[in-house]
């Protein structure tokens, strides 16, 4: 071997092994990883705004709240959704209102340069739904403007062409509570109490509370809203209590032992708010549960306090221990043992909403969070088995059957375009999105191509089956979801380097030579989109943007997706983009902090596309790992 080969293979050494030793630093002493996911300050807002309503501020350390706020406003006097955005209206206003809430007066500078920012951007009334709900229950806002939410939507079958079960898990959990909430109307006096007349572009005098029109068929369901409106002034709505009451019946059955509902911080609030509404205590054991399921979402450190959308122990293990294992670590290594059989803890075995439309299938899943029993996910458990597969558990007898009931459970969950959605099945009812409450356009969760492929890589990497005809449909999805510049759509990831890293990981294994076009296709597109640098990056903007797919800033997370890409494409065609991964490769080592680390600050988690953002802290940490761990093995096969 050459002094410059030499050199190379062992500065990767270098890098793999630091890398390894900062993860195995990070894992908890119960066998989990576990790391902040960041988002954006409407969450520490809202968390703000319902413990003022419950009266409940004074037990949490919400003075600190003030200084992770100061510390989020950018110089032009907004709040961001990701990193470098340019400040987005409706964050910022929640954020005024948070520290409005928390005593800040009008006249401080922040305030002032926040006021400008918010009016220039047309102020409350051009503000999002969910923004403007929040503001309307402690009167800074009116009802009237609010979409209406009839109670009796609870009581509507699920074999109904509408009914709760055609929304995403996410907005359905937050939905149920809202019924209650928009029924009531509540308007909450707060300590302080405030007004955020200041906010209001056209003066708050003028305001129109008129839903916005847009000129199309949609615009049938403003009418249907006024009708709604209509019949709650005249209090003749029907089956008002009966909605009621199935609402705080579905509310109380959810509710975990650990207080949290769905897993997600939206659907934990809007739970609060509903109970709230209903009278409950603050001393009530359910309401307790909820409180300290919101607490323990939430980080603390000396000066700030700030709160995450929602966890991810599951989905952070399952990686850390692909990587661990994929860049040397023996499958039976202490710290993998540990993890795998704090994974098997994790599977969940109780039915969940999924059961409503998919009534063959028997659980055996794993969700993204702690505690989430009725919502696990495919992606997660796809994962989860990978990194099973990889690892040598003490009673393998006891995994076997834990990833035999994940594959019964996944392959249940195909949809019937052929592709895998995350929670649900056929869950694809589009027009959804159309109404004026959908106006986050992510009220469905239909199959998509990432999800797709990370199930077909699962059957791939753990030499696993499903019916033949039915992997024939995903293929035939997978190639159909192709763009015509050879990359795919990433719905969980930002965004086309995210999604064609991973259909390219599931071609290579289960159909490299039929696919042969398709594989090469993606991995020039990525070759095509590689920086200077020697990265890759991708701007959130690409998701409102086509014109951006694969542009931005690089990354640790998102060069080392690219790379696990083209390296699973050289894998399945011998056609290795030697150049582009050298670099690549490069960039990760040169970036590396000294403690093994590597730190990036843009956003590449997606929770919505268009609509909210995330950043996964693990996300440059283990996957660089794992581009890594695969490159040595090539270099080490040539």
């Amino acid at each position: 071997m050459q002094t410059q080969e030499r050199e190379k293979v062992n500065k990767v050494a270098a890098a793999i092994a630091s890398s390894q030793q900062y993860l195995l630093s990070m894992q908890n002493p119960a066998g989990y990883w576990w790391a902040e996911l960041e988002s954006n300050a409407t969450i520490t807002a809202e968390v703000v705004l319902l413990h003022k309503i419950w009266g409940t501020d004074q037990t949490r350390p919400l003075h600190k709240v003030e200084a992770y706020l100061r510390q989020e406003q950018r110089q032009h006097g907004g709040w961001e959704l990701f990193y470098g955005d340019g400040g987005e209206l409706s964050t910022s206003v929640e954020a005024y209102m948070a520290l409005k809430l928390l005593g800040v007066p009008a006249t401080d500078p922040a305030m002032i340069r926040a006021r400008s920012f918010i009016l220039q951007r047309g102020g409350i009334s051009k503000t999002r739904i969910f923004t403007k709900l929040h503001l309307a229950l402690i009167g800074c806002y009116d009802w009237r403007g609010i979409p209406s939410l009839p109670p009796w939507v609870m009581l509507l079958p699920p074999t109904f062409p509408v009914n709760i079960y055609e929304m995403s898990s996410w907005a359905r959990s937050s939905t149920v509570p809202l019924l209650i909430v928009c029924d009531q109307k509540p308007v909450f006096v707060t300590d302080p109490a405030i007004t955020l007349d200041e906010l209001y572009a056209e003066g708050v005098d003028q305001v129109s509370y008129e839903l916005p029109r847009n000129g199309d068929w949609t615009d049938l369901f403003l009418t249907l809203d006024q009708g709604f409106k209509l019949a709650e002034s005249w209090n003749l709505v029907p089956f008002r209590e009966e909605g009621i009451k199935a609402a705080e019946k579905w509310i109380l059955e959810r509710q975990e032992a650990t207080g949290d509902w769905g897993g997600i911080i939206p659907a934990m609030l809007n739970s609060m708010l509903a109970l709230r509404c209903l009278g409950y205590d603050t001393n009530d054991p359910i309401v307790e549960r909820g409180l300290q399921a919101i607490d323990n979402f939430a980080i603390e450190t000396e000066s700030s306090y700030r709160v995450q959308p929602c966890v991810s122990p599951v989905w952070d293990t399952a990686w850390v221990i692909r990587a661990l294992v994929e860049s040397g670590f023996a499958p039976d290594y202490p710290a993998v043992v540990k993890a795998g059989e704090w994974l098997l803890q994790k599977q969940i075995l109780d039915y969940g909403d999924w059961n409503i439309k998919n009534t063959l299938g028997k659980p055996g899943a794993w969700a993204f969070e702690f505690d989430n029993r009725f919502y696990p996910d495919v992606d997660d458990s796809a994962v989860v088995v990978m990194a099973l597969h990889l690892a040598k558990l003490p009673n393998e007898k006891l995994k076997q059957i834990a990833c035999d009931r994940a594959l019964n459970w996944i392959a249940s969950m195909q949809c019937k375009p052929g592709g895998w959605a995350a929670f649900d099945l056929d869950n694809d009812q589009d027009w959804l999105n159309s109404i004026p409450y959908g106006d986050l356009k992510a009220m469905i969760d239909p199959n998509t191509a990432d999800v797709t492929a990370r199930v077909l890589e699962m059957l791939g990497a753990c030499n696993l089956a499903i019916d033949a005809k039915n992997l024939e449909r995903a293929l035939t999805y997978l190639i159909n979801e192709q763009e015509s510049e050879g990359c795919w759509f990433g719905r969980w990831g930002v965004n086309y380097i995210y999604g064609t890293s991973g259909v390219l990981s599931a071609l290579a294994l289960i159909a490299p030579q039929k696919y042969q076009l398709n594989i090469e296709r993606g991995a020039a597109w990525l070759i095509g989109c590689q920086k200077p640098d020697g990265g890759w990056g991708e701007t959130c903007r690409s998701y409102d943007d086509p014109s951006l797919k694969g542009k931005g800033n690089s990354t640790a997370s998102q060069t080392a997706w690219a790379l696990i890409g083209l390296m699973a494409a050289g894998e399945a065609t011998g056609k290795f983009a030697h150049e582009a991964i050298e670099r690549g490769i490069n960039y990760l080592v040169a970036t590396q902090k000294p403690d093994g680390s590597w730190f990036e600050a843009d956003f590449t988690g997606t929770g919505f596309p268009c609509h909210f953002y995330l950043k996964y802290h693990m996300y440059q940490q283990y996957f660089p790992l794992l581009a890594l761990g695969r490159y040595q093995a090539v270099i080490k096969e040539a």
